[in-house]
């Protein structure tokens, strides 16, 4: 692929991708067959995964938030068959996110599971050298996720968001959120400051990216149809988030923030990466 692309070609590519433009999109913009820009954005997209493997190691944060964020591949759950493929149907990001240098550590696609949030959490741990504050939404699974994860080293606490009641027999549907009506802040484990237990900047960090990432659109035809060209969007998509997009807050790159990488990296240089 890289032998018959032209290196502009393959830099449009990408960067249309990281900025949330369809297959189709970038097609005409470009001139570049669809299945073309599906083969190159899934082959730089697994790279960028490696990549965040490789470079997410040895962190030093001190507050780390989780939060999922939905999507689904082929099509929505409530109309997958016992007939469809485990992949088929509803998939959730697990995403970690740090308030002080806005990286992204660490992410994991799958069911909303048990199985998924060990996983997540596991790996989480692995990639922090020092005891770190969690905030996370009170899903149950996080529970276990963490002990099993951090055991005693952390302190972590649950945030619950109560919204008002939703009259749902009403001819028309709806898509705002319902309005905020209380928050309540647990302690789980440790010793976490009040002061700091949110999950504000994770949500937040699932609007940018849902956002940049066109498959996760909503009200749209650009969902994914194949579980690993989902994957590789998603990997593609944090990988530029922390090495290429400059944040404002830290007026630099997420990783320039938290000590990875010394300059900024352009689309050429993640795609020179990656490839």
């Amino acid at each position: 692929m890289a032998n018959v692309l032209k290196k502009e070609k393959q830099i449009a590519i990408i960067a249309g991708l990281a900025e949330g433009m369809g297959i189709r999109q970038i097609e005409r913009m470009t001139g570049i067959f669809r299945d073309t820009i599906m083969s190159y954005g899934l082959r730089v997209g697994q790279g960028c995964a490696e990549l965040m493997d490789a470079k997410m190691r040895n962190l030093d944060c001190n507050r780390i938030e989780m939060d999922e964020i939905w999507g689904y591949v082929g099509k929505k759950q409530k109309h997958v068959t016992p007939d469809d493929d485990y992949s088929k149907g509803d998939v959730w990001t697990f995403c970690s996110f740090d308030p002080d240098t806005k990286i992204v550590p660490s992410y994991r696609i799958g069911k909303r599971t048990t199985e998924t949030a060990n996983a997540f959490v596991a790996d989480l741990s692995s990639r922090l050298k020092n005891r770190v504050q969690l905030s996370s939404d009170a899903l149950p699974a996080y529970g276990d996720a963490v002990e099993r994860g951090f055991g005693s080293e952390v302190d972590y606490a649950v945030i619950v968001k109560s919204y008002e009641a939703v009259e749902t027999s009403a001819p028309q549907r709806r898509y705002s959120a319902p309005r905020l009506v209380k928050v309540t802040k647990g302690r789980v484990a440790g010793n976490p400051n009040p002061r700091f237990v949110s999950t504000s900047g994770v949500e937040r960090l699932n609007a940018t990216t849902r956002h940049h990432v066109k498959r996760l659109a909503r009200l749209t035809l650009a969902f994914s149809k194949q579980l690993e060209n989902f994957e590789a969007a998603i990997g593609l998509h944090f990988a530029y988030y922390n090495f290429c997009k400059s944040h404002r807050s830290v007026r630099m790159t997420p990783a320039m923030a938290a000590g990875i990488t010394n300059n900024f990296w352009s689309v050429a240089d993640l795609v020179e990466k990656t490839i």
